[in-house]
């Protein structure tokens, strides 16, 4: 049976393409546009510059091509977020877990963003990036201060990365293939 599973699933490869489009949103300075690079080319860079409005970017992975809307953090950017965010196949929230100062506001922007009614059922990725600094949250504590818990009305998943070490971006990458959805 493995071989024929695999057989088909490599026929099917040959005639049917996945594609995803993504949000990337979250505060300045989190880490979004370094993870865009990360997934895109597998190397991090010390000199990014801050997103001004948006950028877009295709990355393909496998069958899979993944349309990244990387969206400025700055608070009068904020507003667009919502247009940005609705009808993609997961909305990817990057927080810089060693932040401590802004963890209430990263909350706040992301709970206000979940309640928009055009929003309710798209699955939710949140990232909690920077965890290669001593003072970043644990996964639990991270959890429980972003009220990750109380979000009930879509899927959520969290992983705890760091885009300097590449550390977990495997698993990023993993849980956005597996969410990929396909276009007729």
């Amino acid at each position: 049976m493995g071989f024929w599973e695999a057989f088909l699933n490599w026929l099917r490869s040959l005639f049917f393409k996945q594609e995803m489009e993504l949000s990337l949103i979250g505060l300045q300075n989190a880490g979004k546009t370094s993870l865009v690079n990360v997934i895109a080319t597998g190397g991090f860079s010390e000199d990014m510059i801050p997103t001004v409005g948006f950028n877009m970017r295709k990355v393909t992975k496998g069958n899979v091509t993944i349309k990244l809307w990387d969206l400025g953090g700055q608070p009068r950017f904020r507003s667009m977020w919502e247009r940005y965010c609705r009808a993609v196949s997961a909305i990817v929230y990057v927080v810089d877990a060693a932040d401590r100062e802004n963890m209430a506001i990263a909350k706040g922007e992301l709970h206000d963003l979940l309640s928009k009614p055009s929003l309710t059922g798209i699955p939710l990725l949140v990232i909690g990036n920077k965890i290669d600094k001593p003072e970043a949250f644990p996964k639990q504590s991270f959890t429980e201060v972003m009220g990750l818990k109380t979000i009930t009305d879509r899927e959520v998943a969290c992983f705890m990365i760091s885009c300097k070490n590449s550390t977990n971006i495997d698993s990023v990458i993993d849980w956005l293939v597996k969410h990929s959805k396909k276009k007729n």
